[in-house]
């Protein structure tokens, strides 16, 4: 399977998912910089956390700007995988490729620790290597976290199954103290109605590896990727 890690001016997660993908799980990698305008070449792009062009204005809507904004587009409506962590998250909801708004942290302060995420939809691309109700450990790193959808929005959502996680307490109960940033209704995580453009807050390429505390992570990036040979034989 053949990744594209996207580059803008301020990322700062881009080495470790590349490494994430090439080291830890043998697969065919590349840097896609935000000046590129084709990647066809490409099964699945993923947009690491950072802080794009300096989060100037408000975090991503200067890198839904960049010349690769538009070939971002065009591959998810190809129907290829996509997946924004973090910053990459922010981005597609300002491309408008992913429902919804990420806002300040109701603390306003940037929140750096790990968080438990229960598994609300485990039939998509991304998560059908779990099981529904599944928790798991995962760090996040934010500022501008907080996710918000107008109210009728997020009952379609819910419909539709677009939720993908949700923060919770070690035994997987969502409540207001497991809810690190005030995002509505306790979702880290959702995708798009063709089930194909994911986002999420947390960052699974930090929980990869035993030496970093854990490697829930890893059950994501295996979906993503027993998905797409699923769908290239």
């Amino acid at each position: 399977m053949r990744f594209g890690v996207c580059v803008f001016p301020g990322s700062n997660c881009d080495y470790d998912t590349y490494y994430v993908l090439k080291e830890v799980l043998g697969q065919e990698v590349r840097f896609v910089y935000h000046t590129e305008t084709s990647i066809k070449d490409l099964d699945a792009l993923i947009l690491p956390g950072g802080f794009s062009f300096g989060d100037y204005l408000r975090p991503g809507a200067l890198a839904s700007k960049s010349p690769l904004a538009e070939e971002i587009v065009n591959f998810a409506e190809r129907g290829k995988l996509v997946l924004g962590i973090c910053n990459g998250f922010q981005i597609l909801t300002e491309l408008h490729l992913l429902p919804g708004a990420l806002l300040p942290n109701d603390s306003m302060r940037f929140i750096c620790k790990d968080v438990y995420l229960r598994v609300e939809n485990a039939s998509t691309r991304l998560t059908h290597r779990l099981e529904k109700g599944d928790v798991l450990k995962i760090p996040i790193a934010h500022h501008d976290g907080r996710y918000y959808v107008p109210e009728d929005e997020l009952k379609s959502m819910e419909e539709n199954g677009q939720i993908l996680f949700r923060y919770s307490s070690r035994e997987g109960e969502p409540s207001s103290d497991s809810n690190p940033n005030g995002s509505v209704s306790n979702i880290a995580g959702v995708m798009n109605r063709n089930g194909n453009v994911f986002g999420m807050m947390p960052h699974p390429e930090r929980a990869s590896e035993d030496i970093l505390g854990g490697h829930d992570g890893l059950l994501l990036w295996h979906s993503l990727i027993s998905e797409g040979r699923v769908r290239q034989s």
